[in-house]
């Protein structure tokens, strides 16, 4: 097993890498779109450059998959693997906004182990290990346990008509905060419509699930890491109670968009 403490020292230092970079705190920052609508800065590089020369170095074994590296196939052969987003939450980290996280998680055969998230804007330290909890800054997290789909908190900005029995609560642009909240049961559940990646949902979803919330795809699979294709269909994390309500709110939803 892996030095745990050595990992949340690793991840905290890619976190204050982040933090002298982010125009938040007066930095100038250059960034630019990799593709139409995706942004991405030098924030991204330089975390990811420290993230895989240190993780790298604490477990060699270990595969490699980021967001900003090309993708090796070599990764897998391997039973264990590095999931990692630099900088979740590209567009709040370039607005000067806290609502974005360092995201690290070690997968073991497909399945998440160890799950980290660092929002150093927000004064946040998130971890969670496979059967043994989560926590925010220390302290044991418990999910929540809402039991009612309507008026459940949902991260949102906005609300289509055909969810507006929900109730809007502050959404950071990045969807692993936005997943943490439901395991620090400052949500009751999150949920996208959309082919999105592994390294967007690892760590937080661990996160969560230790915590005590379900966390499934849109269409209530389990979620499956180190694939050829390391993408999946949506994920929904929310309290327990209403995520069979939450699926079947979506299914139709789900079924023509994950079709198009």
């Amino acid at each position: 097993m892996i030095d745990s403490k050595r990992l949340e020292s690793i991840v905290a230092h890619a976190g204050e890498i982040a933090l002298g970079l982010w125009p938040g705190a007066g930095a100038e920052l250059q960034s630019w779109e990799k593709s139409p609508g995706s942004p991405v800065c030098e924030a991204d590089l330089a975390v990811d450059a420290f993230l895989k020369r240190e993780l790298g170095a604490l477990l060699p074994s270990a595969g490699w998959l980021s967001e900003e590296t090309a993708d090796d196939p070599a990764r897998l052969k391997r039973d264990l693997i590095w999931l990692v987003d630099p900088v979740d939450g590209t567009r709040d980290f370039i607005r000067g906004r806290k609502g974005w996280a360092v995201s690290v998680a070690l997968i073991s055969n497909g399945r998440p182990l160890i799950g980290s998230l660092c929002a150093p804007a927000r004064g946040e330290v998130w971890h969670a290990v496979a059967g043994q909890g989560a926590t925010r800054n220390g302290e044991k997290l418990a999910a929540s346990t809402r039991d009612e789909f309507a008026g459940a908190r949902v991260p949102a900005a906005d609300l289509m008509k055909q969810d507006r029995m929900l109730t809007k609560v502050d959404q950071p642009n990045s969807i692993a905060l936005r997943i943490a909240m439901v395991a620090a049961d400052e949500a009751d559940l999150v949920a996208t419509l959309r082919w999105g990646f592994e390294w967007d949902i690892a760590a937080a979803g661990l996160i969560a699930r230790e915590a005590g919330a379900a966390v499934s795809d849109s269409f209530g699979r389990k979620l499956d890491y180190n694939k050829r294709d390391p993408r999946a269909f949506g994920v929904v994390a929310s309290s327990s109670a209403i995520h069979q309500a939450t699926i079947d709110h979506l299914a139709e939803r789900a079924a023509k968009v994950s079709a198009q």
